[in-house]
């Protein structure tokens, strides 16, 4: 088969080598000098026209209409990559936004988030997690054994993180939003609190991890956090914290982004390679 893959961080570099050791034709680009395997180095166009299959970083946009594309200072529009994709081609990427997701509809494309895919994302939560808790043990003063945490979110990352916390004698609280949330957490010999009410019950706690994507510590509730808590955000853009307001008040806050990529890029990227020959696996089954 014929790759193309465009732009990303170490993930998508790791990723290339290990198609082209598949024995597979695989050009990379927009990715500077990091892959050094038996891959065609060259310019993103060059690159597509090579591919039956291009793939797209994780995320694909940086947001602004750009390609996410942090190794190199070229600024490429994802629109100029989408209208030149021909019809005999299929475009794959990893957390697609409704922009992007128009574009191709309106151009006939074929476009699939491989970061759709379960078996992929639950990889790409434990890299998150062990990402964090290197993260909490360079960043906090003491061990985290007997350190109260508060873990907000019970999805992939958040039930992972809060094990891996109490397995190494942290003492975890988490936050959810609903009852069988709440049964689950009970159950694993966890406690648990109501996300809706987080007002007056941040005190206490030596570090507080967001793991949901959209607004939740804000200004009223960061005053409610001792001065030495630790704020980590891992959730994906907007993020969880208001970190203008965190910053204001003195508060330590981390947000880390694209941890599975900087921890570790090698698993990262053969999750990646695994998702996307499923996805052709099954777009051939239906040939």
């Amino acid at each position: 088969m014929e790759f193309a893959v465009i732009g990303g961080d170490m993930r998508q570099a790791r990723l290339a080598e290990m198609l082209a050791c598949d024995g597979h034709r695989v050009a990379a680009a927009l990715m500077g000098d990091a892959v050094h395997k038996p891959c065609v180095v060259c310019d993103w166009r060059e690159s597509e026209d090579m591919a039956r299959y291009i793939i797209l970083p994780l995320p694909a946009s940086s947001g602004d209409g750009a390609l996410n594309c942090p190794m190199v200072e070229e600024r490429v529009e994802i629109r100029d990559i989408i209208e030149r994709v021909r019809p005999d081609q299929t475009v794959l990427a990893g957390r697609i936004d409704a922009a992007t997701r128009h574009m191709a509809e309106t151009e006939g494309i074929r476009l699939i988030d491989y970061f759709e895919r379960e078996e992929l994302a639950v990889t790409n939560a434990a890299a998150t997690v062990e990402g964090a808790i290197q993260i909490l043990m360079e960043e906090l003063p003491v061990t985290l054994l007997g350190s109260r945490i508060l873990v907000i979110g019970f999805g992939r990352i958040g039930k992972l993180l809060s094990l891996r916390l109490r397995a190494l004698g942290a003492d975890v609280t988490v936050s959810a939003r609903n009852f069988s949330d709440f049964a689950w957490i009970d159950a694993l010999g966890l406690r648990h609190i109501d996300t809706r009410k987080l007002a007056g019950m941040l005190r206490g706690y030596g570090a507080i991890v967001n793991t949901v994507p959209s607004r939740i510590l804000g200004e009223e509730l960061l005053r409610q956090i001792d001065s030495e808590c630790l704020c980590l955000d891992l959730a994906s853009k907007p993020g969880g914290i208001d970190f203008s307001a965190a910053s204001n008040q003195g508060l330590r806050a981390v947000w880390a982004l694209s941890l599975p990529g900087k921890v570790a890029p090698i698993t990262s990227g053969m999750a990646i390679k695994n998702a996307i020959y499923n996805i052709i696996s099954e777009l051939e089954c239906t040939y």
